[in-house]
């Protein structure tokens, strides 16, 4: 009888043990005690039988697991509030704060799990923390996201272990939270030796120039060459000598940024997919002419128009492209040249400069870009610019078996009829700025800074 009783307590107690395992958790330490416990149960068997000694051995674990887990903090209880940074730039660090409020009368030792999706690269994944009745305490987590666009929580799961660490109250709280993820800038670092360069064109240090111009900047007596039209006859009256009025270069230009989000936009060249390629480009050509005085515009465009700045300048330039480009996404669609035309020419009716982020695809530019193209290029200054693909010029080289040759003509070829494209495109009247991932962002900036000491912006 007693042998019986023991046997349904012994039950009794491996129920009660899987129903804390499945409403709560039960801890390593508790596996800890259970190789104690059957150790004790051997030295009982003996006297009391082997069911009997593993019955009252696990009765015991259960009364231990079931006070500890009664004495753990509630987790329900628990006051969370979020703080940090919500704008955060793909590839970068930055810091998430959680606060966490005990109000109950018993300290809570807790692991705390903030749940975010993988691409937010969220460390550590769990932090241990214990908060004294009444008091708050600060969990500090460290994002550094891989993809550009808006990450969310799923929410914040919390284990409450009981004192003696064998088992835990578990449950999650539904806070939100969420981060805005800018785009990737790894080409901030050619940025000051470009506005060094800007600086000696017509920078900070502006040459007074001849003639009229937009803005008066000083006058100086006349020398032979001088425009007529400059001279200042008021100033010579008064002074007794000619003077002449200087100018300084014309500012406050246009530069319209046109990103193709279209199925183009998604390949991914060199491992990373052509639209951040390009976004990185657009940021840095941006940031360099919010420096020099124009306004910057951005379109993004497939079928539809997907993101639109308008008029930034100066120091607000980076940002607002930036917060334009978190959620662009390529389309599985092709571009619609003719309505890239149409929004483009309906937004910009002085003459100013039009940079195409777009892939050089054979097909899509004859049938789709190069019919429009002069409705652009007889208005305003375009530039065409393409990443390209450094994987052809390996395929190009080469020879060691049959297979490589083959791939080296075709890599060829490939090359030859986009060669003739990009020719096609020049005698449209569009500048053509090609190159690696690696160089595609100064390569772009460059072709800027030229347009500018040329004199053509």
């Amino acid at each position: 009888m007693i042998s019986a009783g023991l046997a349904m307590a012994g039950l009794v107690a491996v129920l009660v043990l899987v129903g804390v395992g499945v409403t709560g958790a039960l801890l390593p330490r508790a596996a800890l005690a259970a190789a104690v416990g059957a150790l004790l149960a051997g030295a009982l068997a003996a006297s009391l039988g082997i069911l009997a000694a593993v019955a009252v051995v696990l009765l015991g674990l259960a009364v231990l697991v079931v006070f500890d887990a009664a004495w753990a903090a509630p987790v329900r209880s628990l006051q969370l509030a979020r703080g940090g940074e919500t704008l955060l730039r793909q590839n970068e660090p930055g810091e998430l704060t959680l606060d966490v409020r005990n109000p109950g009368g018993r300290p809570a030792r807790l692991r705390v799990r903030d749940q975010w999706p993988p691409s937010a690269g969220a460390a550590p994944a769990e932090q241990d923390v214990t908060v004294p009745p009444g008091e708050r305490r600060r969990v500090v987590l460290t994002l550094r996201p891989t993809r550009r666009g808006v990450r969310a929580s799923a929410g914040v799961v919390v284990r409450s272990r009981g004192p003696l660490g064998l088992a835990a109250r578990q449950g999650g709280h539904r806070l939100p939270g969420s981060v805005q993820v800018l785009p990737a800038f790894p080409s901030r670092r050619y940025l000051p030796e470009r506005l060094a360069r800007l600086r000696q064109l017509d920078g900070a240090v502006i040459a007074p120039v001849r003639g009229q111009g937009t803005e008066f900047d000083s006058l100086r007596e006349y020398v032979v060459g001088d425009d007529p039209r400059s001279i200042d006859w008021r100033a010579t009256a008064r002074s007794g000598s000619v003077a002449v009025r200087t100018w300084r270069p014309e500012r406050d230009r246009r530069v319209v940024l046109v990103l193709d989000t279209g199925r183009t936009a998604a390949a991914r060249v060199a491992g990373a997919p052509r639209l951040d390629t390009t976004l990185d480009a657009a940021l840095l050509l941006g940031a360099l002419a919010g420096r020099a005085g124009d306004r910057v515009d951005l379109l993004a465009v497939d079928r539809a128009v997907r993101g639109t700045v308008q008029g930034a300048a100066g120091t607000q330039v980076l940002g607002r492209l930036s917060a334009a480009a978190v959620a662009l996404e390529p389309a599985l669609a092709e571009l619609d040249p003719t309505l890239l035309v149409s929004r483009v020419l309906a937004r910009a009716r002085r003459r100013c400069l039009v940079v195409l982020f777009t892939a050089v695809e054979p097909t899509a530019v004859e049938e789709g870009l190069l019919p429009v193209l002069p409705a652009l290029t007889r208005r305003h200054l375009v530039v065409v610019a393409s990443v390209e693909e450094p994987a052809l010029d390996a395929l190009r080289a080469g020879r060691a078996d049959s297979d490589e040759v083959y791939a080296a003509a075709a890599a060829t070829a490939a090359a030859a009829e986009r060669a003739a494209v990009v020719e096609r495109l020049r005698r449209a009247g569009a500048i053509v700025v090609q190159a690696t991932p690696d160089r595609f962002a100064p390569a772009v900036a460059d072709a800027y800074l030229e347009l500018k000491a040329a004199g053509r912006l």
